[in-house]
């Protein structure tokens, strides 16, 4: 959520970041949250006038009193009913005014990047960098959804029966290269300085509001019938939140997280190859990096959250882009994010495997998460930071597709001490 200073101090360049991320009437909202502010102020001094005046008058009533005087006492007291019923009107005011503001203030998204470039949709993101080769296969090569069935390692239909489409069952060898990657994450962000989480994988309505979740975006997430509980979409929402309402010592930054959930996401696929298999599903597994830095480092956090990602794909072997997105792709809450997208050889396409953002102080906003500089006794918002590291699904279909013979797929040198096998036969 945006600090109301911004809208004062920054109002030009806030709405042409506005505009870039294709927001609508940009202008027009903007006017509406400085006149609201304006009126929580005007209406918050007249109720401040009023409690002043109460006051005075009570301190006149316990004088008159003392000198004896209680019919003047009590003509005086007959005007504090007045202004105890004209504060109440104004507090009623004040409440309304500021719950409109609050919610207007939830409708707007966090202002792009100066590199951010302009444009709609992921047609319009900005490649960066490309390497690793793409792999040559033969003619006859085929997409992760027909090698699955043929080494029988991953089961949508027994998933479709179980639950539903998008609920997949890995079995044997597959089950095990899950497993695997999973633990191969987690043990290289330890050892770039994360320490590890087991966070829930379902949270309370003030999580979703906090990381930005929610409110409007209930249509995204799972909702446990009968509660205000949800099941996470990433877990950048638990771990993020596990700083919710706090002051952290500057000393004890940056904080740096990681941690392993399954995710879950109602969004539902169009139809086509780019979302068939595992291309895109409504549970998968995947490891967040999570970082709270103070302002002035949080950008060199975020370099380093990607290169990150980056020495991953490298060591798993996978050609990789990596990308920054333009306005119109970049998410409700993010100031800046790089995708990473590895080359899938059996779809011949691109599939993007990981999005590492900065926040800067939006989510902080809303978190109240803060720190106190040394020596100071104002605190300050800090800057949230996270990205995936990685989502498996598609680095499980692109290894499967890339790394496919004649004789079975052969598994990354790095992932075989975490398997215990280094290729996958019928």
């Amino acid at each position: 959520m945006l600090q109301i200073n911004e809208f004062k101090e920054n109002k030009e360049a806030l709405i042409a970041g506005l505009k870039v991320k294709n927001f609508p009437n940009p202008e027009e909202v903007v006017e509406k949250v400085l006149t609201l502010d304006a009126e929580r102020r005007a209406t918050q001094q007249a109720n401040d006038d009023v409690s002043a005046e109460s006051n005075s008058i009570s301190k006149q009533i316990g004088m008159l009193m003392r000198e004896g005087k209680k019919e003047e006492a009590e003509q005086v007291k007959a005007k504090t009913a007045v202004l105890k019923e004209e504060s109440k009107k104004l507090q009623e005011k004040l409440s309304s005014v500021e719950e409109e503001l609050q919610q207007l203030l939830y409708t707007i998204p966090n202002i792009p990047h100066p590199s951010v470039p302009e444009g709609k949709s992921d047609e319009d993101n900005e490649v960066i960098r490309e390497f690793g080769e793409k792999p040559v296969l033969s003619d006859d090569k085929k997409p992760h959804w027909d090698l699955i069935k043929e080494y029988d390692i991953i089961d949508f239909e027994l998933g479709n029966k179980l639950t539903g489409a998008g609920f997949p069952v890995y079995k044997g060898k597959g089950a095990r290269l899950q497993r695997g990657l999973i633990n191969f994450f987690l043990d290289e962000a330890e050892k770039a300085g994360y320490s590890e989480v087991l966070p829930p994988i379902v949270v309370n309505e003030a999580s979703g509001i906090a990381t930005g979740q929610l409110p409007d975006k209930e249509g995204q997430m799972y909702q446990l019938t009968g509660h205000d509980y949800y099941l996470i979409p990433t877990a950048e929402v638990p771990i993020t939140n596990m700083y919710r309402d706090t002051i952290i010592n500057e000393k004890d930054l940056p904080i740096k997280n990681a941690g392993f959930t399954p995710c879950f996401r109602r969004e539902a696929g169009s139809w086509g190859a780019h979302v068939r298999g595992l291309n895109r599903l409504h549970q998968f597994d995947k490891v967040e990096i999570v970082q709270i830095a103070k302002p002035e480092d949080s950008m060199a956090a975020l370099d380093g959250m990607v290169e990150h990602v980056e020495r991953l794909l490298k060591k798993l072997g996978l050609p990789v882009r990596v990308l920054r997105l333009c306005g119109g792709d970049l998410s409700f809450t993010s100031h800046i994010t790089y995708d990473m997208e590895v080359y899938s050889a059996g779809q011949d396409q691109w599939l993007e495997v990981s999005s590492v953002s900065n926040f800067l102080t939006y989510q902080a906003n809303r978190l109240k998460l803060r720190y106190r500089p040394e020596g100071e006794k104002k605190t300050q918002l800090l800057h949230t930071l996270n990205g995936s590291a990685l989502a498996l699904p598609r680095i499980v279909a692109t290894i499967l597709e890339n790394n496919q013979t004649a004789d079975g797929i052969n598994i990354p040198e790095v992932l075989v001490p975490y398997v215990g096998f280094d290729k996958i036969t019928k």
